[in-house]
């Protein structure tokens, strides 16, 4: 038999503001279960990233419900990017080692094989607003 570890019925989602009603999530169902690994796919806006955040209890739902097993975690990136916009790519890169004072030659170069290894580093010295949003995401 299988093991249920996520739940989903009838779940919904709507943003209000003075004139209108936006309807995010409608009637989402679905189930998952242990080992199993899914994508929820589909095109910009239409709730992909609000169907985390409400099974991360960062956003409300509307309605419906859902059930995690006990001792399940949700984690997710967020869409945003946190980089700092006046920090290059590499500063932003090393400002978890600065800030833990682990920053040497030996972890910086880490840093920029990472870089090249993700296709960034001749970004390495260009700004935030330069890159493009899944660029940016790496970076992050």
């Amino acid at each position: 038999m299988k093991n249920k570890i996520l739940s989903i019925q009838h779940l919904k989602k709507s943003y209000h503001d003075k004139k209108s009603e936006i309807k995010a999530l409608e009637d989402i169902t679905f189930d998952v279960y242990d080992k199993e690994f899914i994508s929820i796919v589909g095109p910009s806006g239409c709730g992909k990233s609000t169907i985390l955040s409400i099974l991360s209890m960062l956003e409300k739902k509307s309605g419906g419900m859902f059930h995690l097993k006990e001792n399940i975690t949700i984690g997710y990136m967020l869409q945003q990017d946190s980089l700092f916009f006046w920090r290059t790519i590499l500063d932003n890169c090393l400002i978890g080692l600065e800030v833990t004072k682990k920053l040497n030659d030996e972890s910086k170069q880490y840093v920029l094989d990472l870089l090249k290894t993700y296709g960034l580093y001749e970004f390495k010295d260009k700004y935030p607003a330069s890159l493009s949003g899944g660029m940016r995401q790496r970076v992050g």
